[in-house]
């Protein structure tokens, strides 16, 4: 398996509409609460590259092995860097190699702490503490219920 990073506006807009409407995928992102059209998600893609410009880091879109896999990376929230990888399902085994290796990234883009927010219904954390992620508590954020957890700066 070999996975590449991408800026969101290289991938195909028909590629990111199949990711985010995909019901799996929808499931463990409450926030996602309408079907995704062309115009929201070029909308949608321009504001995840512009992050870059914004902040120094931000999310990638991924390949894995020449294939659209989803996204994933740094995003600033507040005061801190928060981390998302959105994987389509087929791809979802692949989770564990691309956090770590986005995750060595941290320093080289001056990324202290880092926090990650996660649906409860996301059975599998336990690999969260095995990457130094403590949990925080739980946090509403736009009338969804969220996991929080963090690591130190």
């Amino acid at each position: 398996m070999a996975f590449s990073l991408h800026r969101f506006a290289e991938i195909p807009v028909m590629d990111w509409m199949v990711l985010l409407n995909h019901p799996d995928v929808i499931r463990h992102m409450p926030l996602a609460d309408t079907r995704w059209d062309e115009n929201a998600v070029t909308d949608w893609a321009q504001g995840k590259d512009a992050q870059w410009q914004e902040n120094g880091y931000g999310p990638h879109a991924i390949r894995v092995d020449g294939c659209f896999a989803g996204w994933g990376g740094f995003q600033r929230e507040g005061d801190e860097a928060d981390f998302a990888l959105v994987l389509l399902p087929q791809y979802w085994g692949l989770g564990a190699c691309i956090f770590r290796s986005l995750m060595q990234d941290r320093s080289r883009l001056g990324i202290g702490a880092v926090s990650v927010l996660l649906p409860p219904s996301r059975r599998h954390i336990r690999g969260l503490a095995r990457h130094g992620f403590t949990f925080v508590g739980t946090l509403d954020y736009e009338g969804q219920r969220f996991l929080k957890f963090t690591t130190p700066g």
